[in-house]
């Protein structure tokens, strides 16, 4: 459309370029057994969360478990728990409520956590791998390699994917 001047107008009238709305299969072919699918999931998250949490108690509590490794553990456990709160919920509400739409933000929000914990948990494993090389290749010095200050830079690099980026950029 022309405006006053006779130049095209840049304002799209047609409404959102996006889906209102996503509809959510789960397991195609198998939209019969998905009550009884959903009970192993369902299972294996309480497992996750229970055994994650007690891990992070046992790390907090013990005064022995100060060590890098054990805090890259509960870092591991930490986002652990964040990626898959951030997945089965919806699942199982899939699967046992057939609940099948989701909406076009929900779904980014969901994806945004998704893709920054598995960041993350990557992130943790690489930190972990570096303190087993040390452990391994420098044992007499890993303690003064990895010292507590060192250990909680690593932690908040990896657990800040964003900001490690626009750091490693700025350098």
């Amino acid at each position: 459309s022309l405006d006053k001047k006779g130049f095209m107008s840049s304002v799209n009238s047609t409404g959102p370029s996006h889906p209102l709305t996503f509809l959510l299969v789960g397991i195609p072919g198998l939209e019969k057994e998905q009550f009884w699918i959903a009970f192993p999931f369902c299972i294996m998250y309480a497992i996750a969360v229970l055994g994650n949490i007690i891990l992070l108690i046992i790390i907090k509590t013990e005064s022995s478990l100060r060590e890098p490794m054990y805090l890259f553990l509960a870092m591991l456990a930490f986002t652990d728990l964040a990626l898959s709160t951030s997945m089965l919920p919806k699942m199982l509400t899939i699967f046992w409520r057939g609940s099948r739409e989701i909406g076009f933000f929900s779904c980014l929000v969901q994806l945004f956590f998704v893709h920054n914990f598995t960041t993350m948990e990557s992130g943790v494993l690489v930190a972990m791998a570096l303190d087993r090389y040390f452990a391994i290749c420098h044992p007499l010095r890993h303690s003064s390699i990895l010292s507590m200050p060192v250990v909680a830079a690593l932690g908040s690099l990896v657990l800040s994917p964003h900001y490690a980026q626009s750091t490693l950029w700025a350098v």
